[in-house]
């Protein structure tokens, strides 16, 4: 059982929910949280017992901050995620998300006791296979279509080859997921942060969104965080480099999304396309396979669509009441 945890991103999305995840299924554990000073401001991280820095984009402080931490297990989280913005910053993104996770793997690694890293990668790593009429394993073939998706499908790829010469690395590729708290750079934050602002009177009854005939497959961050806890559990039992897939099995059209979102908060709104956020490529659709993660690592979504609607509308009618 791991008893230092240091979990990069902490003060991110994720990273508060996976905080709390963390503290309630390990609660003798050490929980070190590692983030930039900047992302750590205003943010409640009542769950861990120390705070460190921690950049991506600093290697020698990557391989300091494991040194001092010495922990038994990390669950990596921190990366550059905003796939919209990876279009005009790819350089940056290939230093934080293959660099950054480069280092971090190799100071694990080196370090005393095997570490176990339990890796945030992603389902975009897929990219052009989803264009595939079947749901995609994780045999499937990685073609990314984005910056951020090809960065993270480097930093996978690079630690499958790790786990060849004794990185003990799980990698799990998730769908998109959403919850309460998520930033509105991301499409169903974005789209609730309007309703919400149209029930307050703030905005007019107009929502601007992207592409809404696009298919996607959304998991709540609060079953994706208890996937994560369950590698982690299983970690020493599972070949080094495993993989697995996390998805709910139900793509939902962007437009569904919008209505459920104003059918929860009571809105009528009208739609007008915002052409700065549609993508140059963007796929029909995404659906994954998680019959692995199932199988080895007894997890499957116990969140229903309707609660994350009602947790997701409820925190952004509170936000900007």
């Amino acid at each position: 059982m791991s008893q230092r945890i240091l979990l990069t991103g902490a003060a991110g999305f994720v990273g508060l929910h996976m905080l709390a995840a963390l503290r309630a299924a390990f609660p003798t554990a050490q929980l070190i949280a590692a983030t930039r000073p900047q992302d750590s401001d205003g943010r409640i991280l009542t769950h861990a017992d120390a705070v460190v820095a921690f950049d991506l984009l600093d290697s020698p402080g990557i391989a300091a901050c494991v040194a001092r931490t010495a922990p038994d297990a990390c669950v990596h989280l921190a990366a550059m995620a905003d796939v919209g913005a990876s279009f005009g910053q790819a350089e940056l993104v290939w230093r934080a998300n293959v660099d950054g996770t480069r280092a971090l793997a190799t100071a694990l690694m080196e370090a005393p006791g095997a570490p176990v890293l339990i890796h945030a990668s992603s389902a975009e790593v897929y990219g052009l296979s989803f264009r595939a009429p079947l749901a995609l394993d994780e045999m499937a073939l990685l073609q990314p279509a984005n910056p951020y998706a090809a960065a993270k499908a480097a930093s996978d790829v690079a630690l499958g080859e790790m786990a060849l010469r004794g990185l003990r690395v799980v990698r799990m590729r998730p769908l998109n997921h959403v919850g309460p708290g998520q930033s509105p750079r991301f499409a169903v934050a974005a789209f609730a942060r309007q309703v919400a602002r149209i029930a307050a009177g703030r905005q007019a009854p107009v929502i601007r969104a992207g592409a809404l005939n696009k298919a996607r497959d959304f998991l709540d961050v609060r079953d994706v965080c208890a996937a994560y806890v369950a590698a982690l559990r299983m970690a020493p039992s599972l070949p080094a480099g495993s993989v697995f897939n996390l998805a709910s099995g139900t793509p939902r059209l962007m437009s569904a999304v919008l209505d459920d979102l104003l059918r929860v908060a009571e809105v009528s709104a009208q739609v007008e396309t915002e052409p700065a956020v549609l993508r140059p490529l963007d796929l029909d659709r995404t659906s994954c396979r998680a019959d692995a993660a199932r199988a080895q690592l007894g997890w499957a979504p116990a969140i229903s669509w309707d609660a994350t609607v009602a947790d997701v509308m409820a925190y952004w009618l509170a936000a900007e009441a």
